[in-house]
């Protein structure tokens, strides 16, 4: 037993110590939302724990809409859907206005509280620095193949159901920037030049703030769009990002 008691002893020792470090890390850099017991901020730049603190809220409309109103997101809670196993009861429609400045194209989709939260601060911290780095000047809006579909993962007749059922899922085909011009992530993502570059940096940027990402460089499945989640695999759960 007192090898036992050892070892649980010089891990507790080690996870305190871990925790302390990671603190002290955190807010030497005035970064709290690095740290995993920091509340959620939807204002700040998004931190080594945000993503996972945003698919937490989940159900909790109430919790998630107050975010996003803190944040200026204007949005319209949608009425809950049951449709057999599938269905939602923590549904927005973004709302043109306020802190965001990229449309969707449908606008009419309903998208789960936890990824629009997302969807908000990828905009902010990831999709317009790379337009304007790259091509010097905003994204106007953003082409989807939509989020809620009752279905199952890749659409098979069993398994587990898609995020999608739960319309915790968006599926990001392409952008338009001020002047018009398109990137699409079935024309450009092989691209050598500055659209293939925006495309890998948005892709990898999503990241940080959606639990998961799959791209085409994942499967075949995924060669014309970005699939977006926010699937709740807890504060330590893993996150996919292909």
């Amino acid at each position: 037993m007192r090898p036992l008691r050892r070892i649980i002893g010089w891990l507790v020792t080690l996870a305190v110590m871990s925790f302390a470090g990671l603190a002290v890390f955190a807010l030497s850099r005035g970064r709290p939302q690095d740290l995993p017991w920091a509340p959620l901020d939807l204002s700040q730049p998004a931190g080594l724990f945000t993503g996972r603190k945003i698919a937490a809220l989940g159900d909790d409309i109430a919790a998630c809409g107050a975010q996003l109103n803190r944040a200026g997101v204007r949005h319209t809670v949608l009425p809950a859907v049951r449709d057999g196993q599938c269905g939602y009861a923590n549904a927005v429609r973004l709302s043109p206005g306020g802190a965001r400045q990229v449309a969707l194209a449908p606008t009419a989709v309903g998208l789960s509280c936890p990824v629009a939260a997302g969807l908000s601060l990828w905009e902010w911290d990831v999709v317009q620095p790379a337009a304007r780095r790259y091509f010097g000047q905003r994204v106007a809006s953003l082409d989807h193949y939509g989020s809620y579909s009752c279905r199952r993962i890749y659409g098979r007749n069993t398994g587990d159901l898609s995020e999608h059922a739960s319309a915790n899922a968006l599926d990001v085909a392409g952008f338009r920037l001020e002047d018009g011009t398109r990137i699409t992530v079935l024309g450009d993502w092989k691209d050598t030049g500055d659209k293939g570059k925006f495309l890998r940096a948005v892709r990898t940027g999503a990241c940080n703030v959606f639990a998961t990402v799959l791209s085409p460089d994942y499967n075949a499945a995924h060669r014309d769009h970005l699939h977006l989640d926010q699937a709740d695999r807890g504060t330590a759960g893993w996150r996919a990002c292909r």
